[in-house]
């Protein structure tokens, strides 16, 4: 709750640093990449004040090099998400009653750190972890998190200041309290910036909170906790615990005390997790919170009179930047007859100059998918498109995990606007493309509309302003981030708020005060400075 009122910095967007040949930011990045990559960590949890090691080592696997082990993490147990729980309700009190400018400090803090010396850190364990390319995790480990630092720090304050009117003799106030109980954070691996964001956006509103990350991210996860701990973060407000699923899961929503989950994975657990939470509805002291962001099967659509080299290299950039696994990668494209030889061959030239490996020659584009669970879908979709008479190959098609798992960016076209890849999420380097007659768009503006279950990003492509406003307008509920002649990738906080719904997810919108708006419990409060001391009202007056 707010103490006082005072002017925080106003936030910008981090510039991104370029990293081109011989930059200090290139050299910095390459010397930071190669000591990590030779230095083995040992990984515990941060429960409370205590970093816990375990005797259950689990390995933290580069993806491009899966035989080279960076280091291994502490595997916990249902006795470690306990103890967790049990850290965060002890710091609950102090840490709900602070200052809310002395909270904003910690996580300005750890904005600044980010911006300087964390930087090529957190970039470098992004690249060796995740497999992101110097670029990619600039944007994201970087520059997006560093901005939800900055810029939740902002939206709080617009959020305590929203108070309502008083009449005379009256003054009405709004408490914007934190929830009472704690709230589960459970984060993927594709964003190192919503793993951050995640759990601090929720403890920034003065929540405390248990945080899971995805096994594939906790090389990053557990620099972000350090980052938090310099920047002044109080024992016990967030608690990391690596543990299983289904393991973490029964602690959690069984716990009365439990009173919200931020989440971004796939729609599958997080319907499971739905439901799980309903039927133990009558457990918990309040209703709890539910922010999902989940999967999406974002669209590309082309109307004729679309610039053929935009629509292309939206397509390169869209679905294959971080190898197509974004929640917002371009996995279906819809291309009118009279664009798509031109487009195709923009398409194929640029598939061919990609260059793929590890991410610490820079002159890789390309890089590896995240495991070998996720190779092996990918791949599956690749071989039974190559046996369908539905589909052919326009590009790439081959792949080899034999040192990291690296797959060909691969373009499908479909003769049939129903086949699979055009409907399930994939998250991968694959785009399937559907050439349609260039004069039935209104029609394959309905496609897109019900094709998929998702609707999270999509992108309208054309030059007519009649066809742009026609497709905003019917594909208003198919996509909560639309783009006009741009790539559906690429949201930046403060400017394109982020969510989806239908399968997507709550749309709750990360980087906007939409989302920090759910981790608060409003109490309005009337005080009257001279209050009446008759019940009676004039109109009882005698009849006459």
């Amino acid at each position: 709750m707010a103490t006082g009122f005072f002017k925080v910095p106003t936030p910008i967007n981090e510039p991104v640093k370029s990293y081109a040949p011989g930059s200090p930011e290139r050299e910095e990045l390459q010397r930071t990449y190669k000591e990590l990559k030779s230095k083995g960590i040992d990984v515990p949890m941060y429960i409370g004040g205590d970093k816990v090691y375990t005797d259950n080592k689990k390995p933290l696997v580069q993806p491009h090099d899966h035989k080279h082990i960076l280091g291994n993490f502490s595997e916990g147990d249902a006795s470690h998400v306990e103890q967790a729980i049990n850290a965060a309700l002890a710091a609950r009190e102090a840490w709900a009653a602070m200052g809310w400018e002395h909270r904003a400090s910690i996580f300005l803090k750890a904005a600044e750190l980010l911006a300087g010396p964390w930087r090529a850190r957190l970039n470098a364990a992004t690249m060796l972890g995740q497999s992101k390319n110097a670029y990619q995790a600039e944007i994201d480990s970087a520059c997006e998190l560093i901005d939800f630092l900055r810029f939740n720090v902002q939206y709080m304050t617009e959020i305590y200041h929203m108070q309502p009117e008083s009449s005379p003799g009256i003054w009405n106030r709004m408490e914007h309290r934190p929830l009472e109980g704690f709230v589960f954070a459970l984060t993927p691996f594709n964003f190192t910036a919503i793993a951050g964001n995640l759990p601090s956006s929720v403890a920034m509103m003065g929540n405390v909170v248990v945080w899971k990350p995805a096994n594939t991210q906790i090389y990053a996860a557990q620099m972000i906790m350090e980052l938090f701990r310099e920047a002044g973060l109080p024992d016990g407000v967030i608690n990391l615990v690596y543990v299983d699923g289904p393991t973490a899961g029964d602690v959690i929503f069984n716990h009365s005390d439990f009173a919200g989950i931020h989440f971004t994975g796939s729609t599958g657990v997080f319907q499971h997790i739905w439901k799980t939470i309903g039927t133990n509805i009558h457990k918990y002291k309040s209703y709890p919170r539910i922010v999902g962001e989940t999967g999406g099967k974002d669209f590309i659509l082309a109307h004729r009179s679309a610039d053929a080299k935009a629509l292309a290299v939206a397509i390169s950039r869209g679905a294959f930047e971080y190898q197509g696994q974004k929640c917002s990668a371009a996995s279906r494209a819809y291309i009118p007859s009279n664009l798509w030889e031109e487009v195709k061959g923009y398409v194929v030239e640029d598939l061919k100059s990609f260059k793929m490996g590890a991410p610490e020659d820079f002159s890789n584009f390309i890089n590896a998918v995240i495991d070998e669970k996720s190779f092996d879908k990918i791949a599956k979709y690749i071989d039974n498109a190559k046996a369908s008479n539905e589909v052919e190959i326009i590009a790439g098609g081959n792949y080899d995990k034999s040192k990291g798992y690296f797959i060909e960016p691969t373009v499908l076209l479909s003769h049939n606007p129903q086949y699979v890849t055009m409907c399930e999420e994939i998250f991968g380097p694959v785009i399937t493309i559907y050439v349609y007659d260039e004069n039935n768009f209104e029609d394959t503006v309905e496609l897109v509309n019900s094709t998929s279950p998702y609707a999270l990003t999509g992108a309208i492509f054309s030059q007519d302003r009649y066809m742009v406003e026609y497709a905003t307008k019917k594909l208003d509920q198919a996509a909560g981030n639309f783009y006009i002649n741009d790539k559906p990738t690429g949201a930046v906080v403060g400017q394109q708020p982020f969510g989806g719904a239908r399968a997507s997810g709550t749309n709750d919108k990360a980087g906007s005060m939409l989302n920090l708006l759910r981790w608060v419990s409003a109490r309005s409060i009337k005080e009257t400075f001279n209050p009446p001391v008759d019940y009676r009202y004039p109109f009882l007056g005698e009849n006459k």
